[in-house]
């Protein structure tokens, strides 16, 4: 008899155990699911829903990098118009705007200076229409304002790197610091980053198209160069302009790197000639 319940004994042993495994089990559980909860940024955890991008390491074991921007997978990120982050990669960038119809882009590149760009942006706003800036980080860091004042007006703020190097010269990682740094100074100022991204010099190789795609901007070029950093004179640069003009082109300026004043009088010249015959003033919505 004693033996008998001796061996009716064993099975409930073996119950409680397994019974004690599973509860520490649930609690341990618990315990590191509430410490995930608690921690800012980070998503719930669970199974992931098809075709999602697989969760990326923590953020202490990320590698050091030239600048925190974008460390989250670009894949989970939108721009607020919703075109997708992950572009295709192109080969060339683009020259021209053909699908605006009977209209032109006008660009500035190097600033935003405060001596020479709040002239542009006086012009523009007395005709009413839009206009590219490509921005440098080390100007644009100093002259936050006046990214605001250009988003506030319409205008659309691209990347033309931190320190306007020549980009082919770089490595893959310089090239990523420089276009990162500013896109970064243009999201923490206006809430969202570039879309567009010009090379300094227009100098151009696969890195800066692999790059800027990874980092959701497209590659812009221009149609019509007016020279102005050479300071050819308010009616060469108006010439220019006017004898260039027609559907789609895209005219490079610039607002800062120099004296440009001949750059400010020349587009009060030559805009009102333009909107005269015919032309729109537009910028792209890709």
């Amino acid at each position: 008899m004693e033996a008998i319940k001796k061996d009716q004994m064993i099975p409930g042993r073996r119950t409680v155990l397994r019974l004690a495994a599973v509860l520490g089990a649930v609690g341990l559980t618990r315990l590191l699911t509430a410490g995930d909860a608690q921690t800012p940024g980070r998503p719930a955890t669970g199974t992931p829903q098809a075709g999602a991008p697989a969760a990326g390491p923590r953020p202490e074991a990320l590698p050091r990098r030239p600048s925190a921007y974008r460390l989250s997978p670009m894949t989970e990120f939108q721009p607020p118009d919703g075109r997708p982050a992950r572009l295709s990669v192109r080969k060339e960038p683009l020259l021209e705007m053909p699908d605006l119809g009977h209209s032109m882009v006008l660009t500035f590149d190097d600033g935003p200076d405060p001596h020479y760009t709040p002239g542009i942006l006086k012009t523009l706003r007395a005709h009413d229409v839009r206009a590219m800036f490509f921005v440098c980080g080390e100007m644009a860091t100093g002259q936050r304002d006046l990214l605001r004042e250009m988003a506030d007006d319409g205008h659309i703020v691209g990347n033309h790197t931190w320190s306007h190097p020549e980009l082919p010269k770089l490595g893959p990682g310089r090239i990523r610091a420089e276009m990162e740094r500013t896109s970064e100074v243009i999201e923490r100022t206006l809430g969202r980053p570039p879309v567009w991204f010009r090379a300094p010099y227009g100098s151009w190789n696969r890195h800066t198209f692999e790059i800027g795609a990874d980092l959701g901007m497209e590659p812009l070029a221009w149609t019509v160069d007016t020279l102005d950093w050479k300071s050819p004179g308010t009616g060469r640069i108006v010439r220019t302009v006017l004898d260039g003009a027609a559907p789609g082109v895209v005219v490079l300026s610039h607002d800062a790197g120099g004296d440009r004043s001949q750059s400010v009088a020349a587009l009060r010249n030559y805009l009102p000639e333009l909107l005269s015959e015919g032309y729109g003033i537009t910028v792209p919505r890709p």
